[in-house]
């Protein structure tokens, strides 16, 4: 039932993206000629007006066509007016930006009903301990940090004050560089309240390469919490903007090992989708606006044959005054479909050895 469900899900999420490309080509008077849901054979199609509307065998994508896309396309001349590459590029661009805009649209407003729904604020209580890290040893789920190297921060509040608590942990040196990244030097100590008694700890932090910085192991647990409208919206605002800068920190410095490690392919994805379901129906919706703000992301970088690509292509038509020869679009279409194969790879790689090491552990 799960795997039906992600499946279902995946499929509403490309449905959606392609039907903000037709429904702005609509608007804009250009031709749809198909619609369809997948890649292939076709299984089902039926025709409406002048438009195909039909679900193809094999599960990668969706795509709109839309009249006259290539300049080299014989359109009929009835038509010829309403054919893409005779739009003006501000149309073009309206029309490939839907696409990707639907899906962020679709991300926002889902984080907005979850937060406004089932809003959650961190408590100063331990949530969960991560098993073999320094906190499993000292700490307990519902310890309260009270302090960290006696630094309590009272006149802060409670989000900001946790920040800083982790500050103080990461701020302890490393004794030396190890293959794996460094030890930490000196211990922390910990004010914790434990069943209503004050106790003072210490533990060692390690270093985390993938956050570059001590940590202890642990978890802040979270309580229900009643929010407005206004702050829901300002949350899923936070929450977009966040994954927005983390996307492009990723693809900016892919050539960096630890950045590529934190590409996910499909597999991945289903994976993570196939526990979160078990989860519950707040988490599983949060994980579809994750991957619906991905996808819409993913699909804006300028290169072809991505929607990001069609989108550079009429801005570089709009500052030169014309058109990219067909060669050039071409090798661009060419180079484009190359990496974005390798970012499949990547991703793919990365998911084959998460599942047969770690695993995605949701929990």
């Amino acid at each position: 039932m799960n795997w039906l469900l992600i499946f279902l899900g995946f499929s509403l999420l490309i449905i959606l993206h392609e039907a903000g490309h037709f429904f702005v080509a609509k608007a804009t008077g250009m031709r749809v000629e198909r619609f369809f849901l997948f890649f292939g054979p076709t299984i089902w199609s039926i025709k409406r007006g002048e438009t195909e509307y039909g679900v193809k065998a094999i599960p990668l994508g969706g795509y709109v066509k839309i009249t006259g896309m290539s300049s080299e396309e014989e359109v009929p001349p009835e038509v010829e007016d309403r054919a893409y590459y005779r739009q003006p590029v501000w149309k073009r661009i309206a029309v490939i930006a839907a696409g990707p805009g639907v899906n962020i649209a679709l991300a926002f407003a889902i984080f907005t009903f979850v937060y406004f729904a089932n809003a959650q604020q961190v408590t100063q209580s331990v949530g969960e301990v991560r098993d073999g890290s320094p906190a499993a040893k000292v700490l307990e789920p519902g310890d309260e940090i009270l302090a960290v190297d006696g630094r309590a921060y009272p006149g802060l509040e409670r989000e900001a004050r946790l920040e800083r608590f982790a500050e103080q942990v990461g701020s302890h040196e490393c004794a030396g560089k190890q293959v794996d990244g460094c030890v930490a030097a000196t211990p922390a100590t910990l004010r914790i309240r434990r069943e209503g008694q004050l106790r003072t700890i210490t533990v060692v932090p390690e270093y985390d390469a993938a956050n570059q910085r001590a940590l202890i192991g642990f978890a802040y647990g979270t309580e229900p919490a009643d929010i407005g409208l206004g702050a829901s919206v300002d949350r899923a605002w936070d929450t977009v903007w966040l994954v927005t800068t983390k996307t492009a920190s990723i693809f900016s410095r892919i050539f960096e090992s630890e950045q590529r490690k934190e590409i996910s392919g499909i597999v991945g994805v289903s994976d993570v989708a196939n526990q979160t379901i078990d989860i519950g129906v707040y988490p599983s919706l949060m994980l579809l606006a994750l991957v619906s703000l991905s996808l819409g992301l993913i699909n804006l970088l300028p290169i072809l044959p991505l929607d990001g690509g069609h989108i550079f292509w009429a801005l570089v038509e709009k500052l030169r005054g014309r058109p990219a020869s067909l060669q050039v679009m071409e090798r661009a279409t060419a180079v484009g479909f190359v990496l974005v194969v390798i970012l499949m790879f990547i991703g793919l790689t990365n998911d084959i050895g998460r599942l047969n090491g770690e695993g995605f552990d949701v929990r």
